[in-house]
């Protein structure tokens, strides 16, 4: 495969990994809300049922949390993988 196809489709990717950043940063916030609201509703309810709504979005926010941190490290990885096809590109003699 050449290296500007190889970029191309490293673009690609990038561009699909953001998209899925942004949504998953979008529930992280929504996620925020909903667990603030269950901390509250635990912390005047104090019942069985309060206390267990509240884990359960702590648990989802949780989930959240790290599914941000892997697109993120996923889209470094693409990155760093697009500068090094990028430094081989400008590596390579002209062709005429």
């Amino acid at each position: 495969m050449d290296i500007q196809r190889a970029l191309s489709l490293l673009s690609q990717r990038i561009d699909k990994a953001r998209e899925e950043l942004r949504i998953v940063e979008e529930q992280l916030l929504f996620q925020m809300d909903v667990l603030e609201e269950a901390k509250t509703r635990m912390l005047v309810a104090e019942t069985p049922l309060a206390d267990r709504e509240f884990r359960v979005a702590r648990d989802d926010h949780e989930r959240l949390v790290a599914e941000r941190d892997r697109v993120t490290k996923q889209i470094a990885e693409l990155q760093l993988e697009q500068d090094r096809l990028l430094d081989r590109m400008l590596a390579m003699p002209p062709t005429s």
